[in-house]
């Protein structure tokens, strides 16, 4: 796809969401059902079944998805497409790209160990590895777009209001 092609796709949309706010608006989900047999969660992902389970140092054997490395995952897939995106639109020259997360985590919160420890990541480090000759200014900007329009990014970045319910 081409910045034009992008540009036709996203013109009807963008002035729709001008004139109407409220059609901007949507609600994404995300379903799981807690298995009965182990510690884990089945998380339906509209194309298949993700078995999430605890991690390796929390006692977990390593076979199910650990929820720390989907959060990350997340964040790769949705910096990756806008990274994409404002590339394309841009008219930016990229060749073969990766990027990659990582993120820093204490067990020891988690597991209750020291009460002290935060539990949670620590730290995420977000890096794109460009395969591209275009000039650092245009680099720069490529990168704060993508920072600025990746939702998973902004969604941890700016902690949005959460809630916890039981029915």
């Amino acid at each position: 796809m081409d910045a034009t092609a992008l540009k036709a796709i996203q013109a009807p949309l963008k002035e729709a969401y001008r004139e109407d706010a409220a059609k901007a608006l949507i609600t994404l989900r995300a379903r799981g059902t807690l298995d009965d047999q182990s510690i884990a969660c089945k998380v339906e992902t509209g194309r298949a079944l993700a078995v999430a389970g605890l991690h390796p140092a929390t006692g977990g054997s390593g076979l199910e998805l650990c929820s720390g490395d989907m959060l990350l995952e997340a964040l790769v897939a949705c910096a990756g497409v806008t990274l994409k995106a404002v590339a394309t639109a841009l008219e930016f020259r990229l060749g073969n790209t990766t990027v990659e997360a990582e993120g820093d985590l204490d067990f020891r919160g988690t597991l209750g160990v020291a009460r002290d420890t935060p539990v949670g990541f620590r730290e995420i480090r977000l890096k794109f590895h460009l395969d591209t000759d275009e000039p650092q200014e245009r680099i720069d900007s490529l990168l704060k777009l993508t920072e600025r329009y990746c939702v998973v990014f902004q969604t941890i970045n700016n902690k949005p209001a959460l809630t916890v319910s039981a029915s």
